[in-house]
This record gives C-alpha cells, sequence and structure tokens, in this order.
C-alpha cells in the first residue's frame, strides 16, 4: 500500500521491509490482531507448516505475515483491483490470490512480482483453491465458470461450466481428483478433475450459496448461504445429511471452514459474528464476537487449535478453537504507539485508522505507507527507502496543515490524482483540524 502522505494506495508491484503488526488494545485488553490492509479484508489462509499467513485485501493487496512472530513480512501489489481470496500451495513456499480484476496470480514468497499471472475470466474471481498435489488450481468467477490452470505453466487447462449464476466458491476433495463449486444458483456441482466433466448437482437451485468447505473426510462438504443457514452434504450419497444449523441471530452467510482434525465448522457473515459448530451434532460450541463489520475470511491452523478470521474491520483476529477468547500476548502490553503517548486526545483517536499503515515516531520507520514523522514541510514522495509510485514520486506537493487538511477534506482521489486506494475523508472541520494539530505535535522532529 502506497499512502500519498497520509492516505493512498500503491499502484506499482513492490515489496515492503517487514514491519510489526499492530497490536490494537481493545477495551482495555491486549490482543494479537494481524492489522496492515488499507481497509477490508476478504480473505485468509494458513500455510501447512502454521507457519505463515497469507490474507486477500480490498486495498489490492496480498499481504504475507510470520505467524509466529504476528508480524507482516511483505505486501505484494500486482493486482488491479480488491483481491478476494487466497491459497497456499501444499509445500507452503507459493500463494495464489484471486481478485476482482478477473485474475489469477501466483506468488513465490520473497518475491516481490507475481510468478504467474492467469487470465480469461470475465468477471470477478471469488475464489481459489490449490490441488493436494501442488499442480493444479481451480477459480471460481461472476462469469459463471470455473477454470482450472496449470500451476507451473499458467496455462488454463479447463474451463467448467453448468452454473446459471455468479460462483462464489471452490475447492478440492483431499485426494484432489474431484473440484466442488457453489453459486448464486443456490447448487453446489462436483467436477471430475481430469476429463471437467459435471458429475454431481447438490441443492436444488434455491438460494445463493456464499461459501463452502470441504471435511478432511473428502466426504462432506459444508456450505453457507445467504439465508444465514449453515449446511452439511454428503458428496456419496449426494443429499443433505443433517437439518440445517442456523444460529439465534441468522444474518447472511459469507465464510465457512472446517478444522483439519475434521470436529469443528465455523461460519461468518454480515453481522460479523463468527460460530463454532461441532460438524457431527450441529451443537454451536462459541460465538466469537469482536469484528466490526462483516467477517468473509476464515482460516484454521494446522493443529486446529487456533482460528483466524478476517473481515471488514481491516483486522485478522485470533481465537482459541477451544475456549473461544480472542488470543492475547504479553507483547501487545509493551508495545509503544503514538495513541498512547497522548492517550484521550480526540487527535490521536482519529489517527487510530491511520495507525495501521504509518508510524509517527524516530525510530518507527515505514510500514505499509511512509512513515509521517518530520511530515510537515516535506515534499510528497521523498521519505527514503519508501517505494513510491511514480505518480506520488513526481508530485510537488509540499506537506503543510493546508494540504494535509485538504487531503482528508477532498480525498486521496482528489489531491493525489492515480490513487487506487478506495477514498477515506474526514468532512468534520474541527475533527480534521483536531487530528492536524495532534499529528503536527506528535511528528516534529525531537
Amino acid at each position: 500500500m502506497e499512502q500519498s502522505g497520509v492516505l493512498s494506495v500503491r499502484s506499482t508491484i513492490r515489496t515492503f521491509p517487514i514491519i510489526t503488526a499492530t497490536l490494537l488494545a481493545i477495551s482495555g485488553s491486549a490482543y494479537a490482531q494481524l492489522v496492515g490492509h488499507g481497509g477490508m479484508v476478504k480473505g485468509v489462509a494458513v500455510s501447512a507448516d502454521g507457519a505463515r499467513v497469507a490474507s486477500a485485501g480490498f486495498d489490492y493487496s496480498v499481504m504475507l505475515w510470520d505467524f509466529k512472530a504476528v508480524a507482516a513480512v511483505a505486501a505484494l501489489h500486482g493486482h488491479e483491483a480488491a483481491v478476494n481470496a487466497v491459497a497456499f500451495t501444499p509445500d507452503g513456499l507459493r500463494v495464489v490470490s484471486g481478485g476482482d480484476d478477473g485474475k489469477v496470480l501466483l506468488w513465490r514468497l520473497g518475491q516481490g512480482a507475481p510468478e504467474r499471472v492467469m487470465t480469461g475470466h470475465r468477471g470477478r474471481v471469488a475464489g481459489v483453491a490449490v490441488a493436494s498435489d501442488g499442480r493444479m488450481v481451480a477459480s471460481a468467477a461472476w462469469d459463471r465458470t470455473v477454470r482450472l490452470w496449470d500451476l507451473e505453466t499458467g496455462e488454463q487447462v479447463a474451463e467448467l461450466t453448468g452454473h446459471a449464476g455468479n460462483v462464489n466458491a471452490v475447492a478440492f476433495t483431499p485426494d484432489g481428483g474431484q473440484v466442488v463449486s457453489s453459486g448464486e444458483d443456490g447448487t453446489v456441482r462436483v467436477w471430475d478433475r481430469k476429463d471437467g466433466r459435471e458429475v454431481a448437482v447438490l441443492g436444488g437451485g434455491g438460494l445463493p450459496v456464499n461459501a463452502l468447505a470441504l471435511a478432511p473426510d473428502g466426504r462432506h462438504v459444508v456450505t453457507g448461504g445467504i439465508d444465514g443457514r449453515v449446511r452439511v452434504w454428503d458428496l456419496e450419497a449426494g443429499a443433505e445429511v443433517s437439518p440445517a444449523l442456523e444460529g439465534s441471530d441468522p444474518a447472511p452467510v459469507l465464510g465457512v471452514a472446517v478444522s483439519p482434525d475434521g470436529n469443528t465448522v465455523a461460519s461468518a457473515g454480515v453481522n460479523g459474528a463468527v460460530t463454532l459448530w461441532a460438524l457431527e451434532s450441529g451443537r454451536v460450541l462459541h460465538t466469537l464476537a469482536g469484528h466490526r463489520g462483516p467477517v468473509w475470511g476464515l482460516a484454521f491452523t494446522p493443529d486446529s487449535k487456533r482460528l483466524l478470521t478476517a473481515g471488514g474491520d481491516g483486522a485478522i483476529r485470533i481465537w482459541d478453537t477451544a475456549t473461544g477468547a480472542e488470543v492475547r500476548t504479553a507483547e501487545a502490553a509493551q508495545v509503544a504507539n503514538a495513541s498512547d503517548m497522548t492517550k484521550g486526545e480526540r487527535g490521536a483517536e482519529l489517527f487510530r485508522r491511520c495507525g495501521a499503515c504509518h508510524t509517527v515516531t524516530p525510530d518507527g520507520g515505514n510500514k505499509a505507507g511512509p512513515t509521517l514523522y518530520g511530515l510537515f514541510g516535506r515534499k510528497i514522495g521523498t521519505v527514503p527507502g519508501y517505494p513510491y509510485s511514480a505518480a506520488l514520486r513526481d508530485g510537488d506537493i509540499v506537506w503543510t496543515a493546508e494540504t494535509v487538511g485538504e487531503l482528508f477534506r477532498l480525498g486521496p482521489d482528489v489531491v493525489t490524482p492515480g490513487t487506487k486506494m478506495p477514498v477515506q475523508t474526514i468532512g468534520n472541520d474541527a475533527e480534521r483540524e483536531e487530528l492536524i494539530r495532534w499529528l503536527q505535535k506528535v511528528t516534529a522532529p525531537h
């Protein structure tokens, strides 16, 4: 993410130095969160060894994280629109992503540019999956197709048609022999990987199915729909195996996941709540509350002890699946951030949204955006070591109280044309002035 002094986003393909994840204080308690995307997080995945996390952002980026260190290690820019889904290859060395630009990208860890760019979809890519042998990728898109790609060549090997609407999700069976998809037409479809033949259709074409996940037994498929219900299907029997799971406050389901041990189902939706269910009995184990806004992304760690959730508040949260508690870290209490230095000031509160991408202290350094230390009086695009795009690197703005005020009043798309970050503004004059006064105080060289 490239910041135009305060709020903007890079349009070029770049990586950035290792940054420490923001550990936010919520209701007085410190929690482990992976924060760095400049907006909503649409998808999350954990590598097979549990060491790495990948996330898909509305800010057009894929981020990679060191899970043990709770720290971001790279932001990958190659998509030209929001990224919706990510998946690791079995060896954990590469990541596949799909976005609103209709592209499927293959990334190799340690490289800033995509290794493969797979094109052909004529609509947003909503889901991606990698076969267990690591040789094939499946993508589900809003052009009503599922496409299969050769991972080594990037060539399309099959186009699966049959859905009568947008395809929202896709997965391989654990043995890699079949592909399962779901979509707006309310059906779950099963395809043979070798010849692309449709071998089964589950469901009667009712309400849209937004999400699906395969159980590790390879037999059961879990789906989440717009009606707020979670369903379990038996691939061999070709039928629903139990009454639909429905919480006390049903809301459209946006994401589902099954734990690697096969015991637990996680579902999440537009109301921000995440529910953990016992797969066999359908009993509610825990309801996880903490996200502000919808939740799309769900991923269990390989040992099934942790669940990662990602959503509209821009945070990836970590939960203990046994207790339902959000995981806390002792280190969080030791993190020094600018808000702590001036706690209670309105400007500090307003800056919290910016703090995931910017630092304001002398030793803070560049994160997803350049440091704001020494901001006032500085020309745009001049922070050493930050990979600005040409549009900002060649700009002539000097940051003053007036120009920063214009950025927040009009938006980065107006003040710094060419930015691709969703517009963020502060329309209240008094609050805008409070933030600027606070920034002038904490970013002044000392």
